[in-house]
């Protein structure tokens, strides 16, 4: 199955062979302020990726050997998970609790610093995130210098590009953050190389090498001596773009359809970066129960597997219409060859399933109405399922300032963490209230 899935990949690459890289050719300059013909504050083209990616912002500084811009996000949100109190059975018949949260925070808070530096092909990100309800704060950056359109090369901190949503869309989601499946099967940001561009005209390319598959929480020292390895491509033949960041509404009123064709994919060879005696720091990678791959216990009592590979595939498509936008993304994830400190019942775990959400601006550029779900067939026959349905208003008439109404029903949630919509095992109702400003 694996050797398939790959093979008709390589003839994707090969047929379309510019596809992917950055959402938006960037520019070297952090652009200035909106103009009247162009409302939308929006964001700058995509210079990194994801979640890290600078908005228009403030330009503090232009001089002939260099420039500063200052940017900003922040989401204020109320999250319930219901029930309030219950337990959930993991694959090998274990009772286990669900912190289900009913909280009010301000969630996230990102500032940028870019610009370019001596030479206007020389363009730096220089990130402040921080997450209060986990209590973390980081500083980190990136460099990357246009050779030209169609190669540009950078180091820092970048995504693994293992789904759509890791190559620029944040955060012009359905919601404030990502969708189960999304979450489940995705990689996440580590420190790398990369090389991206747009060879021809609507086709792109990224090719990423990481430390790892997620540095958040992993110090050097506990750094394994291998790589992730991860690329992404797409197409966009009809328009030739897919409005502000690739993301899901349909701001522009496309009077032409719209479209974006990809596929992504990534290997990673990951540890626990932790003694046995400790929980792993390495949490990117779940069980279709929710439960962590590298915690002691996670395949047989009592065995810890110290490392394991991660392989995944994934196909992307997204169509924008009149008011209408869609996105649907289908996975492969392999797990396998572990290393661990006793025998274990099987060898190798294979995944699969999809993501699908669909919007409508009801009110152009002011209100859209949406749904999405996700379904997992797993290894373990728990089939994780979720359907979500929400709106988005926008005052100002701007994707810079949301008011947002998030409502998610989950069956056996396979995934979990402070930062997004779920908690591990739940069974349930999710609802999120929050107000994100980018600017």
């Amino acid at each position: 199955m694996r050797r398939v899935c790959c093979l008709v990949s390589l003839a994707f690459m090969l047929t379309f062979p510019g596809l992917a890289g950055a959402q938006d050719e960037a520019e070297v300059q952090p652009p200035g302020a909106p103009t009247k013909d162009k409302p939308d504050l929006g964001s700058a083209p995509n210079q990194t990726a994801g979640e890290f990616t600078p908005a228009k912002g403030f330009d503090i500084v232009k001089t002939d050997l260099g420039s500063l811009n200052i940017s900003f996000y922040g989401l204020a949100r109320y999250l319930d998970q219901l029930p309030a109190s219950q337990d959930f059975v993991d694959h090998l018949g274990r009772t286990r609790g669900v912190d289900a949260r009913n909280d009010i925070n301000w969630q996230r808070t990102m500032i940028w610093f870019s610009g370019f530096a001596l030479n206007p092909r020389l363009v730096y990100v220089l990130t402040v995130w921080s997450l209060p309800a986990t209590q973390q704060t980081l500083a980190f950056g990136n460099l990357q210098f246009k050779v030209a359109d169609g190669l540009t090369i950078g180091a820092g901190i970048g995504p693994t590009l293992t789904a759509r949503s890791m190559t620029g869309s944040h955060p012009f989601w359905a919601g404030s953050d990502r969708q189960m499946g999304e979450e489940f099967f995705r990689g996440g940001f580590s420190s790398g190389a990369w090389l991206r561009g747009e060879p021809l005209p609507g086709l792109f390319y990224w090719l990423s090498v990481n430390t790892n598959l997620s540095q958040l929480g992993v110090v050097a020292a506990n750094d394994s001596r291998f790589f992730s390895y991860s690329g992404s491509l797409w197409w966009e033949p009809t328009t030739g773009e897919f409005g502000l960041r690739g993301g899901l509404a349909d701001f522009e009123e496309h009077d032409h359809l719209a479209t974006r064709f990809g596929t992504s994919m990534g290997h990673a060879r990951e540890n626990r970066a932790a003694d046995l005696t400790a929980s792993p720091n390495a949490t990117q990678l779940r069980l279709s129960d929710g439960v962590l791959l590298f915690e002691t216990g996670s395949l047989a009592p009592g065995v810890t597997v110290e490392y394991a590979n991660y392989d995944i595939l994934a196909y992307d498509v997204g169509l924008k219409y009149r008011g209408w936008s869609f996105q649907g993304e289908y996975y492969l994830r392999w797990l396998s060859h572990f290393d661990a400190t006793g025998p274990l019942p099987m060898s190798s775990i294979f995944d699969t399933g999809f993501m699908a959400e669909t919007m409508y601006m009801f009110i152009p550029r002011y209100l859209g109405v949406y749904v999405s779900g996700t379904y997992i067939w797993d290894a373990f026959q728990r089939h994780p399922w979720e359907g979500c349905a929400g709106a988005s208003y926008f005052p100002f008439a701007t994707r810079s300032f949301r008011l947002n109404l998030h409502t998610i029903y989950v069956h056996k949630s396979p995934t979990g963490s402070t930062f997004g919509y779920y908690a591990a095992g739940q069974t349930g109702e999710i609802l999120s209230l929050g107000a994100d400003v980018l600017f």
